[in-house]
């Protein structure tokens, strides 16, 4: 019997040897991509910094300096002179921007405690209502706080019982996601003998903008998600998905020094 052909060996493979600009990407990518996070993170760090400055601090600065010199005019307290004050309180002085901006921030919270009572809350819609008399302003103002109520307003019991949707807008078979903002118009329901559901479907990565979807409520797909998983993945363009979040968090759950558990096979 003739001896069974043994398999030719196979000369090893040598490796691709990535070149210097290769390799300088490869690394690149990487160091960005460990970095970029925290550098925006401390981007909009500064961001909120600079606009709590610049929109309220500075001005409430001002106003402690011309209080200071009024009452110092009066007679209340010893006259100083405007350079001393302005020594004190220069506005390029860090500790002067930091009072600044932590006396913004308690500002904020005493219009946000003031505006939270019933009293506070009907001062408010008055001056609302006064400003809206002016013209250039009633064009401006309700869409910018449409904006603002959607970003920061307190979850109202409707967004509460919001449900994260999925539609076909556009084809049979593309799905898009969307929340579920109320009932449809109701001459609407008539006319098409159905009843309707108003959709609001977020734009990535833009996610307070949109469209509004009027569609029957049975061709709508209710998925299993809450709105700021909605929102996070909206946002991240696909790339942050519930499925992520607990790949993540089961991740994190165990340290990187310590073996994930692997599930023995059962005894033979």
């Amino acid at each position: 019997m003739d001896d069974p052909v043994s398999p030719i060996p196979l000369s090893p493979v040598p490796p691709e040897r990535l070149s210097f600009f290769d390799d300088f990407r490869r690394f690149f990518q990487r160091g960005l991509a460990a970095i970029l996070p925290t550098m925006i993170t401390l981007w909009l760090l500064v961001w909120v910094w600079d606009f709590l400055w610049n929109n309220v601090g500075s001005h409430i600065i001002w106003g402690i300096r011309w209080l200071w010199w009024w009452t110092s005019i009066q007679g209340h307290i010893p006259y100083a002179p405007g350079g001393m004050i302005a020594r004190k309180l220069n506005d390029d002085d860090f500790s002067t921007r930091a009072l600044g901006v932590g006396l913004a921030i308690l500002a904020i919270y005493v219009v946000g405690v003031f505006v939270g009572n019933l009293l506070g809350r009907t001062a408010w819609r008055l001056a609302e209502f006064a400003v809206m008399k002016i013209p250039l302003v009633r064009a401006i103002y309700p869409a910018v706080k449409q904006v603002t109520d959607f970003l920061l307003s307190e979850r109202t019991a409707q967004f509460q019982g919001s449900k994260v949707v999925a539609v076909e807008p556009h084809e049979k078979g593309i799905w898009s996601i969307g929340l579920v903002t109320g009932g449809g118009l109701k001459p609407l329901s008539d006319a098409t003998g159905q009843d309707m559901i108003s959709v609001f479907v977020p734009s990535s990565p833009t996610a307070f903008s949109g469209y509004v979807l009027m569609v029957p409520r049975e061709s709508v797909v209710e998925l299993p998600l809450k709105v700021e998983e909605a929102m996070r993945l909206l946002v991240s363009g696909g790339v942050i998905s519930p499925d992520s979040d607990k790949r993540l968090a089961e991740a994190m759950r165990f340290p990187a020094s310590k073996p994930l558990p692997v599930k023995q096979p059962p005894a033979a």
